[in-house]
């Protein structure tokens, strides 16, 4: 059993660090906010999937943050903790009720994808409505979109990937299934 925690808490470490990677490593600017759209949202996808509500939050949360931090997004990393670690959540929720079956785990990331694009339009809409105003805040929800739905089609390429790696196996089947 310890080693299994053990197992879980590095590939959480893991995760938050591809959530950091993958965002910082194709920025595409967006109007309004002088925010970006990257790659980082299907990693945040699959940390909730792989690692369950729970330990998905704090990888996805605390990676997204992480790259806000070192990007220089100060007054994100709070915002972007909060909205990105509810994505892994929501998906890790899905996955562990829907993911019975293989066609049921596929739906799952589709699902958390789907409430990625709106966890992410809507909270940092409604972050960024109290901090430029409605008008800038509505800019970028466009954006946000894009990025949401591009999470869920990379995810949907990486996922069978990552259920490849023995340990990555396990640990999604792990108290989901």
């Amino acid at each position: 059993m310890m080693n299994f925690n053990l197992k879980k808490l590095v590939m959480a470490a893991l995760f938050a660090a591809l959530a950091c990677a993958a965002t910082m490593s194709i920025r595409i600017p967006t109007p309004g906010t002088g925010g970006y759209i990257h790659p980082g949202d299907a990693i945040v996808i699959l940390s909730g999937v792989i690692l369950g509500p729970g330990w998905g939050f704090l990888a996805a949360g605390i990676g997204s943050a992480m790259a806000d931090f070192i990007g220089g997004y100060f007054l994100y990393v709070p915002i972007t903790f909060v909205i990105k670690g509810a994505v892994a959540y929501v998906s890790g929720s899905v996955y562990k009720k829907l993911g019975k079956t293989q066609r049921g785990r596929y739906a799952s990331v589709v699902f958390g994808g789907l409430g990625d694009a709106a966890l992410v339009s809507g909270g940092y809409f409604l972050c960024e409505a109290m901090l430029y105003g409605t008008a800038a805040a509505a800019a970028s929800v466009p954006a946000n979109l894009v990025q949401g739905i591009s999470g869920l089609v990379i995810s949907l390429v990486l996922y069978p990937v990552l259920l490849a790696v023995p340990d990555v196996r396990q640990i999604a089947g792990a108290g989901h299934l």
